[in-house]
């Protein structure tokens, strides 16, 4: 019986998986959570007892994404508030580099912090290339973006936490 479920979700799955990818991708600040996103979702369709009993699969899909998105994004403003902007020992820690168990070359290290920094969102990515590419103060930032200095510690504490993130699981 498990097995015409598992056939069943992995036909739907593979046959909205671009769509599905795609839905999130348009939906979320960090692009690079679509695939995870997507993948969320064919677990939650695989715990589903009896897929029999779902009048229309495709609309039951996407809303498991709609749902999946409006985690996410309680689940980054929870993160957002708990950041403590004024720490800066956590600042201090996020701005260190990583150790790294093999030694990378320089090249391909660049190369990564770039697919890296592509991920973040614009604001995000914008504070800090203008702080640590161009040295400016929060308020010279706060200033080009439009913002406040409290944003743009927000800003440059969450683009320091996703690249060291991203950095060390290479991924």
């Amino acid at each position: 019986m498990a097995e015409p479920k598992n056939a069943f979700v992995e036909r739907l799955f593979a046959r909205h998986r671009n769509a599905l990818q795609a839905f999130f991708f348009r939906r979320l600040r960090i692009k690079a959570d679509a695939a995870d996103l997507a993948q969320e979702v064919y677990l939650r369709m695989l715990r589903i007892r009896d897929p029999g009993t779902i009048r229309n699969p495709e609309a039951y899909l996407f809303a498991v994404a709609g749902n999946l998105v409006k985690e996410n994004a309680i689940a980054d403003r929870r993160q957002a508030e708990s950041m403590d902007v004024d720490d800066t020992n956590g600042l201090q820690l996020l701005a260190e580099l990583p150790d790294f168990d093999a030694p990378l070359d320089t090249d391909q290290l660049v190369e990564r912090l770039r697919e890296v920094l592509q991920q973040l969102p614009p604001k995000c990515r914008a504070a800090i290339i203008l702080q640590y590419h161009y040295d400016l103060s929060y308020q010279e930032i706060a200033d080009r973006l439009g913002v406040s200095t409290h944003m743009v510690k927000k800003y440059l504490t969450q683009a320091l936490g996703h690249c060291r993130r991203r950095m060390v699981s290479q991924g």
